[in-house]
């Protein structure tokens, strides 16, 4: 379902929307021209009761964390020196005018109030870039906050629960188009109200699909993650039963430690079995993804941050002991399309991203103890991983929370919950170095922090990493053949379930004999569907023809591959 909503009068322009960093206005009366070593002091993080009545909205939920990371920080003078305010993009209320609504809650009275695009990378992304101002002297003190309130809206659905949220504009929306409380819906929202923004602004919303893989509908990141998945199975040279295992045995270690945090969402520890093992409880909701395995938005979360220069904390009379310093950090995005990208089971960000870091830190790989490794869904992790150079069996947590599948995935603002989290850690342990990476979209927009106790072994400085992201957009293949007619050789696919469980939709991307990449869709009955989860597709080759009736490929197998003959 597509919705175009209205503009919204009287909203845009009322806060600064922050997207492309490198054109980041500021005022020169801004700039104090002393250097400054940026330090997070203040944290806090809340995870509202399923059961509580009434229901914080996310304003109200950012205001408590608000508040509580202003107390964390111990100093009654903070506040007054606070003067940028930004809220990480909210799903559950999506309003540019957030960041001064929190602002003014707080007691603060900021020069810009901030309000971020959509991505799961905002959070790190912001913490780098303020880093940067915090050390130019532009700002003296930012409070970062983010929050989603999914959980309580969905009760209210059903009727569990009445909300009191008057000026919750995304609920409003909702009920004026009797539109379902879901991911889709509110993704779509928040995409045709990101792109109204920027159109307002003079700038360009950049579509996360092309044109061909809009013809497929795979808009949503469940339909895009697969793809990832199977192409890294088909590297890893494993089974399609040997992968769920793996992916299981991973996940059980994240559900471990969601089972030992006291903010997670869902604190059951579950084995690999539970986790990867279709079953009534746990049905496939796109292959080779159980539900188990997939990010958790339905969450009331919230999560901040504040950060100022080391100067300005000791002055201030901030305990050094809650000192914690972003050591290093970069931002680089992938292709930005999927199916233009050569290769799916890679990210070229990443890998150059997370040097970029550990150089500025000047410290190894070695040296990190703890990863939070964004894990909206396997691939996402693995990926990130195999990218940064970490062994399969290394020993250390590659996450700090428990993971988007099992502590929860509040929208763009888990990594702040990463954070926060790494922040307690080293507050507790200050020999650790955390790393954080956080990933928006379809493993498109990266952005990677490291932690500790000491400053960097090289100051925060403004970066331009524009010459290695030309470096990473050059290797961008052309769009997919729109029409393809010969055979075509799997690279990856997904299957799509409906809602009691049974396959639906397969969809491959793949290669003609001339190298070009074309999707399709498999041509085979349901009960065909079915069997090709025990089949790995991945290098197999199928007839294609364009469908002008659908407006999209289709492939047919050999019907020896679909019955399991050449399942390996």
């Amino acid at each position: 379902m597509v919705y175009k909503p209205k503009k919204r009068r009287g909203t845009t322009g009322s806060a600064q929307y922050l997207t492309k960093f490198f054109r980041w206005p500021i005022e020169s009366s801004m700039i104090r021209g002393n250097k400054a070593t940026p330090v997070l002091v203040g944290a806090a993080q809340y995870t509202q009761p399923k059961n509580a009545a009434p229901a914080l909205d996310p304003l109200g939920l950012m205001i408590r964390v608000g508040r509580a990371a202003l107390a964390d920080a111990g100093s009654t003078g903070l506040a007054a020196l606070v003067d940028t305010v930004c809220v990480v993009n909210s799903f559950s209320r999506d309003d540019e005018r957030a960041p001064q609504a929190l602002a003014a809650a707080l007691g603060l009275r900021p020069r810009e109030s901030i309000y971020s695009a959509i991505g799961g990378n905002s959070p790190q992304k912001l913490v780098n870039r303020f880093a940067r101002d915090i050390a130019a002297g532009r700002r003296r003190a930012v409070l970062i906050s983010g929050a989603e309130a999914v959980y309580a809206l969905y009760r209210a659905s059903r009727g569990k629960t009445t909300l009191n949220w008057p000026d919750n504009i995304t609920l409003q929306q909702l009920k004026a188009h009797n539109l379902p409380i879901n991911f889709d819906t509110m993704l779509r929202l928040g995409c045709d109200h990101e792109k109204e923004i920027l159109e307002a602004q003079g700038d360009e919303y950049e579509e996360p699909n092309n044109r061909i893989e809009k013809a497929y509908d795979l808009f949503l990141p469940q339909y895009m993650y697969p793809f990832f998945e199977t192409a890294l199975r088909n590297l890893a040279g494993r089974t399609p039963e040997e992968h769920r295992l793996y992916m299981g045995r991973r996940y059980e270690r994240l559900s471990r430690i969601a089972s030992l945090n006291p903010y997670a969402w869902n604190r059951k520890e579950l084995s690999a079995e539970e986790i990867s093992q279709p079953s009534s409880h746990n049905r496939f909701v796109v292959y080779p993804y159980t539900l188990r395995m997939m990010s958790n938005i339905n969450v009331d979360q919230a999560a901040a941050v504040i950060m100022t220069g080391a100067d300005d904390a000791g002055a201030l009379g901030i305990e050094s002991s809650k000192w914690v310093y972003p050591m290093g950090g970069a931002e680089l995005n992938n292709i930005w399309h999927v199916t233009q990208r050569p290769r799916l089971d890679d990210s070229p960000a990443i890998t150059e991203a997370s040097r970029l870091a550990l150089r500025q830190a000047g410290l190894s790989l070695g040296d990190i103890g703890v990863f939070d490794l964004y894990s909206c869904f396997p691939s996402a992790a693995e990926i990130s991983r195999r990218a940064i150079g970490i062994e399969e069996n290394d020993p250390r947590d590659l996450s700090v929370t428990g993971g988007l599948a099992f502590f929860g995935g509040p929208g763009n603002n888990y990594s702040l919950h990463a954070i926060v989290s790494s922040m307690e850690r080293i507050r507790r342990d200050r020999r650790l170095k955390a790393m954080v990476t956080a990933n928006g979209w379809y493993n498109s927009k990266h952005a990677i922090g490291i932690y500790g106790a000491e400053p960097p072994d090289h100051p925060w400085e403004d970066k331009d990493f524009s010459a290695i992201q030309k470096a990473i957009d050059a290797a961008a293949l052309p769009e997919p053949m729109e029409h393809a007619d010969g055979p075509l050789t799997v690279e990856a696919y997904s299957i799509r379930y409906d809602a009691t469980g049974n396959p639906e939709r397969v969809t491959v991307i793949g290669r003609l004999p001339n190298g070009c990449r074309a999707l399709a869709d498999v041509q085979a009955e349901a009960r065909e569907l079915k069997k090709i989860e025990k089949v790995n597709l991945a290098g197999k080759t199928g007839a294609a023809k364009y469908s002008w009736l659908a407006g999209r490929n289709y492939v047919v197998f050999d019907p020896s591959l679909q019955h399991g003959i050449s399942a390996t």
